[in-house]
């Protein structure tokens, strides 16, 4: 026989069934995936809690909450500091309005523009001591000093001495200085006389006893005030080196009270009454102050014992005044004398008077209450 060709078999590419215990087959396994055609390997799925088996990953999970009770704690506590930050100053105020001493001042006169504010420095015979009566001849209570505060609409703010020698028309009295309209009728008739001189309808007024300057200014540590002479004045006790200094209580009540040692005489006393005055101020409001709740107490104590206003004057209005003052006397502000003829006038009966100079005076106070005083007054002889 001749040999037979040979034949190649195929063998099939899957895998014959195989059978598991007891006769049965498994099912038939699905082909291999080719190798290019293979699907990458997955990284392990996130489960969230909760959800099922498999789920894709989500965005990070949020921090925990914090809880509730110590969020609400935390609103406590900050509601309770601002309450003591807002109580505080309130409370503060309210007491001090109730320890004002208020009297009848204010006149029936309508109303100007702007907003006024007369200030009175009094003091009476018997706070001085027996021998020192070199200040004037008016007997009983009397006022050193005589300050017109005006705040106009628009414009600069005013802050006008007012000489205590000021020979003035004194409504019922006639011509007298006016220093005298408060001996004569009070805290009413000075005002009056002062709103007849100036055409400004006086808004709030307000009375500083002489006496509480010391207190004031002893609260405060002392203020620094400034005088370019030496004085030895045994009349007001002024004992000074030029220059300027730290006054302490009496030391300040003295520098406001000194005239006959001054060359300027009542126009010089006015100009340091007005530099006290604007130094308690600038003192009072310094943060060291008005952060420090004692001496914030001792400070309200020693003012309003020495404080008299009108009956619609409270201390809301004091704190517009403090801070009028410090606008006027400031860089934004003007502070003088009203134009003056003489400060050695004789009308007679009265002995030395300041004479105003009356065809100046309308057109001043004009300017003033449009809020564009004059750079400067000149005196006279």
């Amino acid at each position: 026989m001749g040999d037979r060709p040979q034949r190649t078999r195929v063998m099939p590419t899957h895998n014959p069934p195989s059978y598991a215990p007891g006769g049965h087959s498994q099912p038939p396994q699905a082909p291999a995936t080719p190798p290019e055609y293979a699907v990458p390997a997955q990284p392990p799925t996130h489960q969230e809690p909760g959800g099922p088996p498999g789920t894709p990953p989500g965005p990070p999970a949020a921090p925990a909450r914090r809880p509730k009770r110590r969020r609400k704690r935390g609103w406590l506590v900050f509601t309770f500091i601002l309450v003591l930050l807002l109580a505080w100053p309130i409370g503060l105020a309210i007491w001090a309005n109730g320890k004002l001493n208020h009297i009848d001042a204010l006149s029936t006169a309508a109303a100007t523009s702007g907003t006024t504010y007369l200030l009175a420095g009094s003091d009476s015979r018997a706070e001085l001591e027996a021998g020192d009566t070199g200040f004037d001849q008016t007997e009983g209570a009397r006022t050193d000093t005589i300050l017109l505060l005006h705040v106009p609409e628009d414009g600069q703010t005013s802050l006008i001495s007012l000489p205590r020698d000021s020979y003035v028309d004194i409504p019922g009295h006639g011509q007298s200085k006016l220093n005298a309209a408060y001996s004569w009728g009070g805290p009413e008739l000075l005002v009056e006389s002062v709103e007849n001189l100036s055409g400004f309808t006086v808004d709030h007024y307000v009375e500083v006893g002489f006496a509480g300057i010391t207190n004031i200014v002893e609260e405060l540590g002392g203020v620094e005030l400034c005088y370019d002479h030496d004085v030895s004045d045994k009349r007001s006790k002024l004992d000074w080196e030029a220059g300027c200094h730290v006054a302490d209580g009496e030391t300040a009540l003295a520098f406001a009270r000194m005239r006959y040692a001054d060359k300027e005489g009542d126009i010089g006393r006015t100009d340091r009454q007005r530099q006290l005055i604007g130094a308690i101020t600038s003192s009072a409001s310094e943060a060291g102050t008005l952060l420090n709740p004692a001496r914030q107490v001792g400070l309200v104590n020693a003012g309003t014992n020495s404080l008299t206003v009108d009956n619609n004057t409270n201390i809301w209005h004091l704190g517009k005044l403090a801070l009028a003052f410090r606008k006027a006397t400031g860089s934004d502000g003007w502070s003088g004398t009203p134009p003056i003829a003489s400060t050695n006038y004789r009308p007679g009966g009265v002995g030395s008077a300041v004479q105003l100079d009356s065809d100046a005076l309308p057109g001043f106070f004009a300017d003033v209450a449009a809020g564009t005083p004059p750079p400067e007054t000149e005196s006279g002889d």
